[in-house]
């Protein structure tokens, strides 16, 4: 039986449809639930999580535009991908920045328990949450081959995600083509 893992970052309300959504992002909503919902594997989620005192944060300061505040519209799932978590009953990591190092921790004790045969990652954005956790895992896991499908990701600006991809191709995540 092989084990394969997708990870679908941040699908989020506030990068979709809210403080910080674009065409880019709500163009690749019903690919990325249709990839989520027909894979052959596990399928978790990362959910960017901030407080009432974001403004207060570096990112906040950095990026004063309040987003993903937890018990908020924005911070919940798209509607296409919470059916597809509750449906598969898929696991959620909470982040509070641009990484989660409790999603590498998870990937790597299930390599421990048995080989991951393979990961893939598709969200949101490709530029900063999809290129971070790429990174953690790909650290943590270095064996483990990790892939990103471009079609699946969106950046804050395509020149961005497309800087991200070859930030992420440079470290060796394979970034499929065509």
């Amino acid at each position: 039986m092989s084990r394969n893992y997708l990870v679908v970052i941040d699908m989020q309300h506030d990068f979709v449809d809210g403080a910080l959504g674009s065409a880019e992002t709500q163009a690749i909503v019903d690919a990325v639930a249709a990839r989520a919902a027909s894979f052959d594997g596990t399928v978790a989620f990362t959910l960017d999580t901030h407080g009432a005192d974001y403004s207060e944060t570096q990112e906040g300061r950095n990026l004063p535009v309040p987003h993903c505040i937890r018990g908020t519209h924005g911070w919940n799932l798209v509607p296409a991908l919470e059916a597809v978590r509750a449906e598969r009953d898929a696991r959620v990591f909470e982040k509070p920045t641009f990484g989660s190092t409790g999603l590498a921790h998870w990937l790597a004790s299930e390599h421990r328990t048995a080989p991951i045969d393979s990961i893939e990652l598709c969200g949101l954005c490709t530029d900063i949450c999809v290129v971070s956790n790429a990174l953690l895992i790909k650290a943590a896991l270095p064996e483990v081959p990790l892939t990103v499908n471009p079609a699946l990701c969106a950046g804050v600006t395509p020149a961005a995600h497309e800087a991200a991809l070859a930030t992420m191709r440079s470290c060796q995540v394979h970034i499929v083509e065509g």
